[in-house]
């Protein structure tokens, strides 16, 4: 199916206005993409960042009427849409062509991360089948692939594990398949609780290896010999005293989201209790690992 899409070059202020106004315009769907090459690397609690010079486009059917769609968009917003242009959109079978994004990604040596739709490139490693959905942690950032890397080489057999801020669950879910006898979830969001019980499930899971909780629902004495919180710098010093006391004595921990800027902050929050490594490094971001002490 042929379709035409209507671009506007806008601001931080304006996006949302522009994207109602084309929603309202009958477009089937409408993106906010970076117009200057501005990275966002970490937003606030409950805040959702946008570039201060901003694309918005709007999806079409071809058949539409342009010049009443764009005076639609426009009687929404009282003016005239700033900066718009039409275009034809190439007819692709648009779902595969989503898929045809998202390949195995090779974590280590015996772990990968396969989207369900993949054949696993090796079998005989642990596989965790993961498709990109609402959930942060696909494996492509690098804040999770630092944190599976550390997990990967970590003697994780029998032991158990917390996932604080587990998103799509796939740390803890990671951690299970490697040899870890159960795991636990927390987040703030909801949705990353249901991502995190459907790809369990689609991992061969059972519940009670993986329950998930929001936060205020957590058992109080939960405490693990693994914990895992890929969340943000801010939280982590924040929640220091918490992440410790449910790590157990002798336990490790692994804390990501860390810009290379932040990590002496983190380490000073954790250092009168955590023994650490050397820091794993990608890109601008940091992995902190090491042992409670005490």
């Amino acid at each position: 199916m042929p379709w035409l899409q209507l671009r506007v070059n806008t601001n931080r202020e304006q996006a949302e206005k522009i994207e109602n106004a084309l929603l309202f315009a009958g477009a089937v769907s409408v993106t906010l993409q970076d117009n200057a090459d501005q990275p966002i690397l970490e937003p606030g609690l409950g805040e959702t960042p946008l570039w201060d010079e901003t694309l918005v486009t709007g999806l079409f059917d071809a058949e539409v009427d342009t010049g009443i769609t764009e005076a639609k968009a426009a009687s929404f917003l009282c003016e005239l849409l700033p900066n718009a242009r039409w275009e034809q959109l190439e007819d692709k079978d648009w779902e595969r062509e989503w898929m045809s994004n998202y390949k195995p990604i090779q974590c280590a040596d015996n772990l990968w991360i396969c989207p369900s739709w993949c054949e696993p490139p090796a079998p005989d490693a642990v596989n965790i089948v993961l498709d990109p959905g609402l959930a942060f942690g696909t494996g492509t950032h690098p804040t999770t692939f630092l944190c599976l890397q550390w997990l990967a080489g970590e003697a994780v057999q029998g032991k158990t594990a917390i996932d604080f801020g587990c998103g799509s669950g796939i740390l803890g879910i990671a951690a299970i398949l490697l040899g870890a006898e159960s795991a636990l979830g927390t987040d703030i969001d909801p949705q990353a609780l249901i991502a995190s019980r459907d790809n369990a499930v689609r991992n061969g899971l059972e519940p009670e290896r993986f329950p998930v909780y929001l936060p205020e629902k957590t058992p109080a004495d939960a405490s693990a010999d693994i914990m895992l919180a890929n969340i943000l710098a801010g939280p982590l010093v924040e929640l220091a005293p918490q992440l410790v006391e449910r790590t157990k004595v002798g336990g490790r921990i692994c804390l990501s989201g860390i810009l290379a800027s932040q990590s002496d902050k983190v380490k000073t929050a954790y250092s009168q209790w955590i023994d650490f490594d050397a820091d794993g490094e990608k890109e601008e971001w940091v992995r902190l690992s090491g042992t409670r002490v005490r």
